[in-house]
């Protein structure tokens, strides 16, 4: 792997957007979680995504977020533009405004509903000539892209550098990746990241979380200097967040804002509609663990 590829090893943080209370995207608050990543040591940030309320989001704010994020991170990390939409025309839209405020790749989420089809919209989005393309290989509900069309693509779409697995398990589909491109393929993990330790003993080069930016990067960087033990027991340390902010996307997006919003961070932890509800039970537990992280981070 050369390039800016190469600079993708360790945690990318995905970002929340942040809104005001007249529900207006708070760039400040943005800009205070970027500044907090990278004090951390992330080596980069991917936006608009999922856990951004993408869909939630106008054209407008998308933009403003990428702008924003590729402003306040100032080369000293890489910056993955979101690009995924509902269909072939709108996503490379996005991936034109993206290239143009300046990321350093972009993501794509495309439906899978053949070989053929997908391989044209993959080629389309090459054609734009991205600094690196990231697909997204996501299904909560099997197994996603056929190995074959992943190595395929590899081979033959230059700017095709990246994977982000998210499937049902991801961990063989990462080892099956990875001996099927020789490891050349540059490999993520995103929502799966509750088999953090296993991803990295599987030779899984980026990590991409939410929030706990100081926490995740300690982890990699324990296990990268040779120290698995520790980092594997500090990860142990944070299974309790993870079995309560992963059980859902929308359960995560409520906790990190509001962990976020406890920090100082966010300015508040507000959220749009349509999202799961977050009840009193919910937040009380959301503040118990929320307590219990920040006592995490603050003895790192």
């Amino acid at each position: 792997m050369a390039g800016l590829i190469a600079r993708l090893r360790g945690i990318v943080t995905v970002l929340n957007t942040p809104f005001s209370d007249d529900d207006r995207l708070d760039v400040e608050s943005l800009q205070n979680n970027i500044a907090l990543a990278l004090e951390a040591g992330v080596t980069g940030f991917l936006a608009p995504a999922m856990a951004s309320e993408v869909d939630k989001l106008s054209l407008e704010e998308r933009r403003q977020i990428v702008k924003t994020t590729v402003e306040a991170v100032g080369g000293r990390a890489v910056v993955i533009g979101g690009a995924s939409a509902a269909d072939a025309r709108a996503r490379e839209n996005h991936a034109r405004t993206l290239i143009d405020l300046g990321c350093d790749g972009v993501l794509a989420s495309i439906p899978y509903a053949g070989d053929a089809d997908y391989i044209a919209q993959v080629r389309a989005l090459a054609a734009l000539r991205p600094g690196f393309l990231m697909l997204q290989d996501w299904d909560f509900q099997g197994y996603g892209l056929p190995v074959p069309l992943i190595v395929r693509l590899f081979e033959t779409v230059e700017c095709f550098q990246s994977i982000k697995i998210e499937v049902v398990p991801a961990g063989v589909k990462y080892s099956e990746v990875l001996a099927a491109t020789g490891g050349r393929l540059h490999v993520a993990g995103g929502w799966a990241v509750t088999q953090m330790i296993e991803a990295l003993d599987r030779g899984v080069h980026t990590l991409m979380p939410t929030g706990l930016h100081r926490l995740y990067t300690r982890i990699y960087r324990l296990y990268a200097a040779g120290q698995r033990q520790d980092a594997q027991q500090s990860f142990y340390r944070l299974l309790p967040v993870l079995a309560f902010s992963n059980q859902h996307l929308d359960l995560s997006i409520h906790f990190f804002k509001r962990l976020l919003h406890r920090q100082g961070i966010y300015r508040t932890p507000r959220v749009r509609e349509p999202i799961l509800p977050f009840d009193a039970v919910h937040a009380r537990i959301a503040d118990e663990l929320i307590d219990y992280a920040i006592g995490l981070m603050e003895r790192v």
